[in-house]
Parts: C-alpha cells; sequence; structure tokens
C-alpha cells in the first residue's frame, strides 16, 4: 500500500508541477495588473505603481521567463507564493480560507453523501412504488434548480422562521455575527451561520448521489450473482445489505472521493451568497482582480486536493471491491 501511494505521489508531483507551471505562463499573459489603477483618481505616480509591481514580481519590465524564476524560487526556497495587486499576501489568504471552507464542505460533503446513498438505496429497494414516484420529482425538481435560487429560498424560509418564533435562530451572513454573554454562545453562533450553507450544500450532494445510487443499485439487483444469492435463501434485504450495496457502492466512493477536493473550489456560489470568504469565492476574486500569484496558489491547491481525492478513490475501490489490489 505505501509503495503504491509514493509512486503514485511522485507521478502526481510531475504532472502538478507541469499544470501550475502552465498556469503561471497563462495567467502572467492573460492578466494585467496594471489595469487596476488606470482609472484610480487621483491618479497613481507611475513611479510608485512600477515600484508596486516589481514588490509583488509582477512589473511589466522584467521577461516572462526571469518572473516565473523568481516565483519558482520563492516558493521552493521559502515557500511564499508572493503577494496580490494590492498587496496581501497569497500564503495568509489561502490559510485562512482553506479551514472556512472546510468547515463548509466537509460537513455538507459526509451528510449529503450518507444521506443521498440511503436515499437511492430506499429508492431502488421500492421501484416505482409510490414513495420512488415522489422522491423521483422532487429530485428532478431540486436537480433543475440553480444553486443560486435554492440558496435565496433556504434564506426567505429562514427569515420567515425567525419572525414566527420572535427568536433569531437562523443566521446566513458571514461565518460569524453577535456573540452572546451565555456558555458556549460562540458554538452556537458557529452553528447559526454554518447551518444554512450547509442544508444549501447537502440539498445538491445527496440529490445528485442519490440519482446516481438508485440507478446503480437497481443494475446490481437485476444482476445474476444478486439473483443467485436470492436462490440459495437470502432474504431481499439480506441480499441487498450483502451484496448489491457493496457492488452499487464503488463508483459512489470514486464519486465522493473526487468531490470533496473539487467543492472547495466549487461552492463559489454558495460562499458567494453566504458571505463566506473561502476558496472558492477568492478563486474568482483572484480573477476578478488581476491576482497572477493567487490564481497560480488556488489552482495549485486544487491540484493537490484533486490527486488526493484520486488516491483515495484507488483506496476506496479497492476497499469495497476484493478483486482489486493495490500492488
Amino acid at each position: 500500500m505505501l509503495k503504491y501511494i509514493l509512486r503514485r505521489a511522485a507521478n502526481y508531483v510531475i504532472l502538478l508541477f507541469i499544470a501550475v507551471s502552465g498556469t503561471y505562463f497563462l495567467a502572467t499573459a492573460c492578466l494585467n495588473p496594471y489595469s487596476l489603477y488606470v482609472a484610480r483618481q487621483p491618479p497613481i505616480n507611475p513611479v510608485v505603481l512600477e515600484h508596486m509591481m516589481a514588490a509583488c514580481n509582477l512589473s511589466r519590465n522584467v521577461s516572462m521567463l526571469d518572473k516565473y524564476w523568481t516565483w519558482l524560487t520563492n516558493v521552493l526556497l521559502h515557500w511564499n507564493w508572493g503577494c496580490s495587486p494590492a498587496g496581501a499576501f497569497v500564503n495568509q489568504q489561502i490559510s485562512t480560507r482553506m479551514w472556512i471552507s472546510l468547515r463548509l464542505v466537509l460537513i455538507g460533503t459526509v451528510l449529503g453523501t450518507i444521506i443521498g446513498v440511503a436515499l437511492g438505496v430506499w429508492a431502488a429497494v421500492r421501484q416505482y412504488k409510490v414513495g420512488d414516484r415522489i422522491y423521483t420529482v422532487l429530485a428532478m425538481v431540486s436537480l433543475s434548480t440553480p444553486t443560486v435560487v435554492i440558496a435565496v429560498i433556504t434564506m426567505i424560509t429562514a427569515t420567515k422562521i425567525n419572525r414566527w418564533t420572535g427568536t433569531q435562530i437562523f443566521e446566513f451572513i458571514g461565518i460569524s455575527g453577535t456573540v452572546g454573554n451565555y456558555p458556549g454562545a460562540q458554538f452556537v453562533d458557529f452553528l447559526q451561520h454554518l447551518l444554512l450553507p450547509t442544508i444549501v450544500l447537502l440539498i445538491i450532494e445527496a440529490t445528485y448521489l442519490s440519482r446516481m445510487q438508485r440507478n446503480l443499485m437497481l443494475d446490481a439487483l437485476g444482476a445474476d450473482f444478486v439473483r443467485t444469492a436470492r436462490a440459495k435463501g437470502l432474504t431481499k434485504q439480506q441480499a441487498v445489505r450483502h451484496h448489491a450495496l457493496r457492488t452499487a457502492l464503488i463508483p459512489i466512493g470514486t464519486q465522493v472521493a473526487f468531490s470533496i477536493p473539487l467543492m472547495f473550489t466549487g461552492a463559489v456560489v454558495t460562499e458567494t451568497v453566504f458571505n463566506w470568504q473561502g476558496i472558492g469565492k477568492y478563486m474568482v476574486d483572484t480573477i476578478t482582480k488581476m491576482d497572477v500569484n493567487g490564481v497560480v496558489a488556488v489552482t495549485a491547491f486544487s491540484g493537490v486536493l484533486i490527486c488526493i481525492g484520486a488516491t483515495l478513490s484507488d483506496i476506496i475501490v479497492s476497499a469495497l471491491d476484493p478483486r482489486v489490489r493495490l500492488t
């Protein structure tokens, strides 16, 4: 197992280096940080502006290869990913926003996966019954609804509940608000702000996975090995638990392993609507603010997570499928 992981990690390091380097050249060629100060009033002194750009390794008077070498040296020797045109350090931005996104993504993904798999199995076992048809309609409505609409609906519902109860049960702007003086007030404030965006991600993840799980489960239930198990005397519940479910979980395991890293940067709409300053929102901000170093850092962060997800996918598949061995 360890040998396999090390071999995969070596391959991923090479691929990641190529991808991040390509992103640096592309971002340097396409993004123009000088444009941020063109219409600034009062105009900024050109000498001062050039000094600011040079301090961030963004000067247009330096060749692209020289800037790349300076950036690569700083990253490899000092783990310094540079700064934005406004002077914000990328290391600090990534380290802070990473934990903000982790709170949201981890809980939403874990709960969404559990609920999605459970719903998918439940619907498959009750194929074409009333419960399955009602669930199918609700799932299709959810899948057809944009994320921003789901987020706004949850906010409206939460506001009405707050007014109806006369208590500020839900908070949905930012990651924290007014903290009371009672014991555990900080934890309660954390939960109040976390609940609604988690519900949005949970609905999206659970709906998508449940439809996938239902289809996979139906294929497994119709397979020959399940029929053989039933013919040997196993009940339907036993055949589902011990044979069909394990087989149907293999593609889900792969999907979940890749969805966790992608949701760090993929929860852009949710983070924007609820004003969570996470990695997803930061990714958009780096592009709109012409932050070359920030774009490259987010790409590297996403690439590392995808590599981790790919390794986890292999491990999960080997655990679920005894025919696969990591040799």
